[in-house]
């Protein structure tokens, strides 16, 4: 009898420790499919990277109000699948764009956007040597990934340089774009160069609401882009 109580005290003991920790092992299963589930939506989002000089990197303001930030806003509230890498670089050239742009494609880019050149402009560098070096990235972007969509940002710059070189170095976006079938918006900061409004006290670099127009600029290129890749 003694030996019988103790099977049933021992059995109970089992069983309704058993049926406490039920709950937590399915909470515990749940929460692992979730993680998994997380990170694999997120090593399936396709990447949207920005490479580019201050403007893109969204010199004098917070990160979060850069135009990539704001990029990557528009499309978490429009559920798409993609993740913006802001590779920014203050005072980037062409030549120190296409020294750094191997380490940058480490990572599989599905859209590419290049926005380089502006300092270019400004310094007065001949423009055959900004033309080449635009072209060099643009073909390490296709050796890297020949499925990346390459999207080229077109600049202008004030005339200081004379008409011929100011008008030498607009015409060199659109036949980079047209020579390597790249999509093209025509002029990055088309309605905020020029507006001291729309603009920090150095009247280069946009201000907060400057860059939300840069963002609508970048977004009437990208987003067709964007959304044509995820229906393929």
């Amino acid at each position: 009898m003694r030996n019988l109580l103790v099977f049933c005290a021992l059995f109970s003991f089992i069983f309704f420790n058993s049926c406490g920790e039920s709950p937590k092992k399915e909470e515990e299963i749940q929460s692992e499919k979730v993680s998994e589930n997380d990170n694999q939506e997120k090593s399936e989002a396709g990447v949207i990277l920005f490479f580019g000089n201050s403007l893109t990197a969204g010199m004098g303001l917070d990160p979060n109000e850069a135009f990539p930030a704001v990029i990557q806003q528009k499309i978490d509230s429009l559920d798409l699948p993609y993740e913006v890498v802001n590779a920014g670089l203050s005072g980037e050239t062409t030549a120190a764009g296409k020294n750094r742009i191997n380490w940058v494609l480490n990572q599989k880019v599905t859209v590419f956007v290049l926005e380089l050149g502006a300092n270019d402009g400004l310094r007065g560098i001949p423009l055959e040597e900004t033309r080449k070096n635009l072209q060099e990235i643009i073909n390490t972007v296709r050796e890297k990934n020949p499925d990346t969509e390459i999207i080229l940002a077109g600049m202008q710059i004030p005339p200081n340089m004379g008409q011929e070189y100011t008008s030498g170095f607009r015409n060199i976006f659109p036949q980079l774009a047209e020579k390597n079938d790249v999509h093209l918006i025509s002029f990055l900061l088309e309605d905020v160069a020029g507006n001291p409004e729309l603009n920090q006290g150095d009247g280069i670099h946009p201000t907060a609401q400057g860059q939300k127009i840069l963002a609508k600029n970048v977004w009437e290129v990208l987003g067709p882009v964007i959304r044509e890749k995820r229906n393929l």
